[in-house]
């Protein structure tokens, strides 16, 4: 069974934003994130057309967090 690698990222690196500046990955982050895990994590996208956003709201819908919350924002979740 293969393990997941633990990725430390950082906001004082620049590799995530503060909930207060709306959570989530910047675009470092997740070009380090890709880069040594082997995945492809993409940008958020405000496009309610776009089936990753709405997968994204559907999924996230129950996230009460403060990250959660900015998270969702960012995505324009409603």
């Amino acid at each position: 069974m293969a393990t997941k690698k633990n990725v430390k990222l950082s906001v004082g690196r620049g590799e995530k934003l503060p909930a207060s500046k709306g959570a989530g990955l910047t675009e470092k982050g997740r070009k380090k994130y890709n880069r040594e895990t082997g995945s492809n994590l993409k940008a958020p996208t405000k496009d309610s057309s776009n089936p990753r956003h709405k997968s994204f709201c559907a999924r996230s819908s129950s996230w009460t967090g403060e990250r959660g919350k900015a998270a969702r924002k960012r995505w324009g979740c409603k």
